[in-house]
């Protein structure tokens, strides 16, 4: 956006960098009114070519934005008692089905395994699929 300024505000714990413009639209042509998970999202040509060469780098925007990884703890009772299992997880939640179209793309594309766990959520659990995930999408910051 070269005729537009950009600008940082700070803010507590980070700083925030802004940019107006009104042609963001014409970047972003999936941004529209509504609620985006009762409205079609689709990739422009030029999007698709960018997920399709970087799907790691599309994985870690939406698993920062709407996801997260955490330990999934699990008590099965047993006959000699309870059994205490944990193992780490990653989950994505989103009420768009376009949007999880997208992100189970980008997830085939990387060769991590995974499934819905609850029709808004897409769960990535297996062992390798956990570890291959990490190597693209890290910590939240």
């Amino acid at each position: 956006m070269p005729t537009s300024s950009v600008f940082s505000v700070a803010r507590i714990g980070c700083t925030e960098i802004k940019s107006t413009s009104k042609h963001w639209p014409c970047l972003f042509p999936q941004h529209g009114p509504g609620r985006k998970h009762e409205r079609k999202i689709e990739l422009e040509p030029w999007q698709q070519e960018i997920v399709s060469t970087y799907p790691g780098d599309f994985a870690r925007g939406l698993f920062h934005s709407d996801g997260c990884r955490l330990i999934n703890r699990v008590r099965r009772p047993l006959k000699g008692g309870e059994r205490w299992y944990e193992y780490p997880r990653y989950l994505f939640v989103n009420m768009s089905a376009d949007i999880h179209r997208l992100c189970g793309e980008a997830l085939d594309r990387l060769g991590v395994a995974w499934r819905f766990s609850k029709p808004t959520t897409i769960s990535v659990a297996r062992r390798e699929a956990v570890a291959r995930l990490d190597q693209f999408v890290g910590p939240k910051y």
